[in-house]
């Protein structure tokens, strides 16, 4: 039996997080999915649009996962370990960072994300959307009164 660990943030989640879920689905027999918790992403980078407890949510209600945990570090080595993992995937935004884990015998995949499909991207499209619509209520003609 093959376990497979995906590890991300997935906040806001978008189809390239369910691409990489079902991805992980299809190279194993058990599928575990990490989500990282908002003190880890906040580690790193900025603090996630969606708090902790909706992305697992998510995530845990998808038909793919047979577990959905909690992530609280980026060293998976105890994490490989103890779940038994055999196949790591992850985001081709991170290549390179895991190749460590092939040393304890796991595969490792980095899935292409493609392109515009980000949650970085789309919290940009949403504030420039929002500034429009700020700009179009604020800065309007006013009307004579007669």
């Amino acid at each position: 039996m093959s376990v497979v660990y995906v590890s991300g943030t997935f906040d806001l989640f978008h189809s390239n997080h369910l691409k990489m879920i079902e991805y992980g689905r299809g190279l194993g027999d058990k599928l575990i999915v990490g989500v990282s918790t908002d003190e880890l992403v906040c580690s790193y980078k900025k603090e996630p649009a969606v708090p902790f407890e909706e992305r697992i949510a998510i995530v845990g209600g998808l038909k793919y996962p047979d577990l959905v945990i909690p992530q609280h570090t980026l060293d998976h080595n105890e994490t490989v370990k103890n779940l038994n993992i055999d196949i790591f995937v992850i985001g081709d935004d991170w290549k390179g960072k895991y190749d460590y884990l092939k040393e304890l015998g796991v595969k490792v995949f980095y899935l292409p994300y493609g392109v515009g499909v980000s949650s970085t991207n789309l919290k940009k499209k949403i504030y420039t959307q929002y500034q429009t619509l700020l700009d179009r209520s604020d800065n309007h003609p006013i009307p004579e009164p007669k």
